[in-house]
């Protein structure tokens, strides 16, 4: 295998290249997790690889309770099948609450103040009411707990990592809080050698070809536990060296010649970068700098041309379009400029509006 050949798997196996899906939580599911700490950015990130879905689609999977939005892995934000919520929390947030305990000790946050947050928290939320952000802080300040500076973003945080609280729906442009246990009521659960096999069966059939390395950076996993469940699941999958490094995929069969150009515009901190530690398949150390003052590529919403980063992107929305204006890092060919054309309409179809490039 060579390096584009690890580049054309990943697109083939995170079904950018093409997909035998069909509806947003079966994408949410393949892939494991969704990164969705920016909202609109998560929406975007199951929606293309999902040809012919909009916005609207991808929302009414979360109204349905197909997928939710919590705090699951890395302390941030996720996108995850309903279903698979409860078993994900308890293998994955352990960890993040123990790395967090120096910070929660700055703040003044111990046992005893959680306590009483989820008892107050819950009786304001219980019987399916569903409390905005600002609420919640209200209903912490009433109890007499000071939610100000980030106590209360840690005292949330904590609660649904604990998986007593997760996002319900938008009231408006605010997102809303619910009880998880009212939300998702047949939210399984794993034991724990089995939720680490299926984590790791999960990752690497759907963000393969990748390294170990890169397992333990996108689940926060401890190295060891890490390497017990790729153990636990290593026989379903395919290994080959590539510069010395040992990656791990499925036995896909992509096609890897004769593609036409596959242009994506990319959200910020979706799972074709953020997805593993080492990101330089994807990104030429050549592009360097380019991206400031945003450096870090997993933070940018980038352009890729088959698999590589071309460029980066934003966007302006006009009244019934929307535009999107590019930084090209290099000139690009008339087939190259044809496929950025369709991904640009692709992106104004999601959004239900007409899409330009600028």
């Amino acid at each position: 295998m060579e390096s584009n050949d690890l580049i054309r798997y990943r697109l083939y196996n995170q079904q950018i290249s093409g997909t035998k899906f069909r509806k947003p939580e079966e994408i949410v599911e393949w892939l494991g997790a969704v990164q969705a700490q920016d909202y609109s950015g998560g929406l975007w990130g199951v929606g293309l690889r999902l040809p012919g879905s909009t916005l609207v689609d991808i929302e009414k999977a979360l109204i349905d309770r197909k997928i939710i939005r919590t705090w699951p892995m890395r302390g941030t934000l996720h996108f995850v099948p309903a279903r698979d919520a409860r078993w994900m929390l308890d293998l994955l947030t352990p960890r993040v609450i123990r790395r967090s305990a120096r910070r929660y000790k700055e703040l003044g946050l111990n046992d005893e103040i959680f306590r009483r947050s989820e008892g107050l928290i819950s009786q304001a939320l219980v019987g399916g009411r569903q409390l905005t952000r600002e609420a919640m802080y209200d209903v912490l300040a009433r109890g007499g707990i000071n939610p100000e500076g980030q106590r209360s973003y840690h005292i949330l945080g904590y609660l649904a990592q604990k998986g007593v609280i997760c996002l319900g729906v938008r009231e408006g442009k605010q997102q809303t809080f619910v009880l998880f246990d009212e939300w998702v009521a047949d939210s399984r659960r794993l034991e724990r050698d089995e939720a680490l096999a299926e984590i790791a069966r999960r990752y690497f059939i759907s963000h393969g070809p990748a390294t170990l390395q890169d397992f333990v950076w996108w689940t926060g996993l401890a190295a060891a536990e890490a390497k017990a469940g790729l153990e636990m699941v290593k026989q379903e999958l395919m290994q080959e060296i590539v510069d010395g490094k040992s990656y791990w995929f499925p036995p896909s069969e992509p096609v890897l010649e004769g593609m036409s150009p596959i242009a994506c515009l990319l959200p910020n901190f979706d799972e074709y970068m953020i997805g593993y530690k080492d990101r330089s398949a994807m990104f030429p150390a050549a592009y360097s700098g380019k991206l400031a003052p945003r450096g870090n590529i997993a933070f940018n919403y980038t352009i890729i041309i088959n698999g590589i980063t071309v460029g980066g992107w934003r966007k302006e929305s006009r009244n019934d379009r929307v535009v999107v204006r590019t930084k090209l890092f290099r000139p690009l060919d008339g087939a190259e400029k044809d496929a950025l054309s369709m991904a640009v309409d692709r992106y104004g179809e999601f959004l239900g509006v007409a899409g330009s490039l600028s």
